[in-house]
C-alpha cells in the first residue's frame, strides 16, 4: 500500500470521506479487471458501479477464452469476488461528478447520494449506450434475436434466416459479413441508402435477397422472433435481425473533468463516440485513465478486460513514480539537517569532533 503518512496528510487536506489510491468508475469487465490488478499490486481500490452493464440483455458471453458461454451476470459476480478477495472495495452507485482537489493532489469523486471519496488516480470504465433504430420491437428483442456483432452471436443463429435492417451505408458490409454464418440473408433497405450497382452485384453474387420499403416492426410468436413486417403489411420470415446501433460513450463524469467525446468512424461513417486516450488508456487529463467501450466502441468483453489490466499497470507505475519523487524530495530535505550533520560527525570523528 502507499505510505500511510502520505495518505493521512492528503486526507487532512481534503473534504472527502476516505482517500483511495485508485477509484474505478464502472464495474464491468474492464473496471473489475483493472481493479483486480491494482488490488494485487497492494493498492487501495474502490469500484463504484451503477449496475447497468451493456451486455445485460445477452444470455452469454462469447469468444472469452476459458469462459466461453458464461452468463454476463455470472462473469461479473466472479470478478467482484476476486476483487474483494484481494482487499478491493465495491459499492453500488452512480458517480455524477469528479473534480481535481486543490493543489492538484488527486480527485474528489461524488456519487448521486452525495457521498464523496478521494482518489489519487481515476480509472473510468463506464462503457457505452447502444442507441437502436426506432423500429417497434427492436429494443425489446435487443441482445436476444436483435444483434449487431457476428463474432459475439453469429454462431447462435447460424444457418437461420437473418434479416439485415439497413440504416446506414455500412449495412451492405454487415450483410456480406453475416453471410459467413448463414446462407439465408435478407437485406431490408428500410431507411438506409439504396445500394450502388456494385453493391447490388455483390449481394446477388452471395445470394442475398434485397427487399425495398420501410420496416414497420418485428413479428414475435411465443416470445420468439418470427419475422419482419413491412409498412405494407407483408411479413418476411426471419429468426434474427441485425441492426447498426450508434455507440455513444457514457462520458458524463469525464466531461466534468474537461474531457470531450470524439466521433468514431468506420468505413467513412460515424458510428458513435469515444474518449481519446493513449495505448495505456491515459487521457489528456493527468491522472485519469479510461478502458473498455468508453475508449473503444468496437471492443469485445475479453478485449475490455485486457484494456483494464493494461491501464492498471500504467496507473501503478505512475503512482510508483510519484511516490519515488516524494521520497527523494523528503530525503533531500533531511540530508543536510543539523541532526544529520551531527550524526555524520559522530560516526567519522568520534571523540575528536570537539578538537584535536
Amino acid at each position: 500500500m502507499s505510505d500511510a503518512n502520505d495518505m493521512n496528510d492528503m486526507n487532512d487536506m481534503n473534504d472527502v470521506d476516505q482517500l483511495y489510491d485508485v477509484v474505478v468508475i464502472g464495474g464491468g469487465a474492464a473496471g473489475l479487471s483493472g481493479a483486480l490488478s491494482l488490488a494485487r499490486a497492494r493498492r487501495s481500490v474502490l469500484v463504484v458501479d451503477a449496475g447497468r452493464p451493456r451486455n445485460a440483455p445477452a444470455s452469454h458471453v462469447h469468444s472469452y477464452l476459458g469462459r466461453e458461454g458464461t452468463p454476463p451476470s455470472e462473469l461479473l459476480a466472479a470478478g467482484r469476488d476476486e476483487v474483494t478477495g484481494y482487499g478491493g472495495e465495491i459499492v453500488e452507485g452512480t458517480v455524477v461528478a469528479a473534480e481535481r482537489l486543490p493543489g492538484g493532489e488527486g480527485f474528489r469523486v461524488v456519487r448521486e447520494d452525495g457521498a464523496a471519496v478521494g482518489a489519487r488516480r481515476l480509472l473510468v470504465t463506464t462503457g457505452l449506450v447502444d442507441e437502436l433504430p426506432p423500429v417497434p420491437g427492436v429494443a425489446e428483442r435487443w441482445g436476444r434475436e436483435v444483434l449487431h456483432c457476428p463474432y459475439c452471436h453469429g454462431w447462435e443463429v447460424k444457418t437461420r434466416p437473418i434479416g439485415i435492417l439497413a440504416t446506414s451505408p455500412l449495412a451492405v458490409h454487415q450483410a456480406l459479413l453475416w453471410r459467413q454464418w448463414s446462407a439465408d440473408i435478407t437485406f431490408f433497405v428500410h431507411a438506409g441508402p439504396e445500394p450502388t450497382e456494385e453493391e447490388y452485384e455483390q449481394l446477388a453474387a452471395r445470394g442475398i435477397a434485397v427487399v425495398d420499403g420501410e420496416v414497420a416492426g418485428l413479428e414475435v410468436t411465443d416470445d420468439r422472433l418470427t419475422g419482419v413486417r413491412l409498412a405494407g403489411g407483408r411479413v418476411i420470415a426471419c429468426e434474427a435481425v441485425v441492426v447498426q446501433p450508434r455507440f455513444t460513450a457514457r462520458a458524463g463524469v469525464l466531461t466534468t473533468l474537461g474531457l470531450t467525446a470524439v466521433e468514431q468512424e468506420m468505413g467513412g461513417q460515424v458510428i458513435g463516440t469515444y474518449i481519446a486516450a493513449d495505448p495505456t488508456g491515459a487521457t489528456e487529463v493527468p491522472g485519469v485513465w479510461v478502458a473498455g467501450n468508453v475508449a473503444d466502441p468496437k471492443e469485445q468483453v475479453i478485449g475490455a478486460a485486457n484494456a483494464g489490466v493494461r491501464a492498471a499497470a500504467a496507473i501503478n507505475a505512475d503512482l510508483i513514480a510519484e511516490e519515488t519523487r516524494r521520497a527523494v524530495a523528503a530525503r533531500r530535505r533531511t540530508a543536510f539537517s543539523a541532526a544529520a550533520e551531527r550524526e555524520v560527525c559522530e560516526r567519522v570523528l568520534g571523540e575528536r569532533r570537539h578538537g584535536l
